[in-house]
């Protein structure tokens, strides 16, 4: 009975293999994406506004600044996503993935291909 448990309280090497997939393919898109937001966040954006008006102008460089705002959270919100998903890869070294680290319990597999990095079941999700 104790190995019958014991067997519940983790996925199996075959189980794993195929979450780490995912996030291997999930990290490339992430890391893909961040490098775009840091091309649109280090771009000049000089749009060759040069000779319009100067309120055309003053608009354009606010528009700008709020750009480069905007890309900057979109870049740490990236980082954050990309870190979680390694986090993830760490626990399917140490087979501790896809357990809930609230009850203890295993997350739905259907919760983990959609979420890879989730640490929380959907029934500690909902305590919170």
């Amino acid at each position: 009975m104790s190995a019958n448990t014991d067997e519940k309280l983790r996925y199996g090497d075959a189980d794993l293999a195929y979450f780490r997939e995912i996030l291997n393919t999930k990290i490339k898109e992430a890391q893909d994406q961040y490098e775009l937001i840091k091309t649109v966040y280090t771009n000049n954006s000089d749009n060759g506004t040069d000779d319009t008006a100067p309120q055309f102008k003053a608009f354009d460089e606010g528009s700008a600044v709020m750009s480069k705002e905007t890309s900057a959270q979109l870049a740490i919100r990236q980082e954050k996503f990309i870190r979680d998903l390694k986090n993830a890869l760490i626990r399917i070294e140490n087979k501790s993935y896809g357990v809930c680290r609230v009850t203890g319990k295993l997350i739905n597999k259907k919760r983990l291909e959609l979420v890879p990095h989730a640490t929380l079941s959907i029934e500690a999700k909902n305590m919170q």
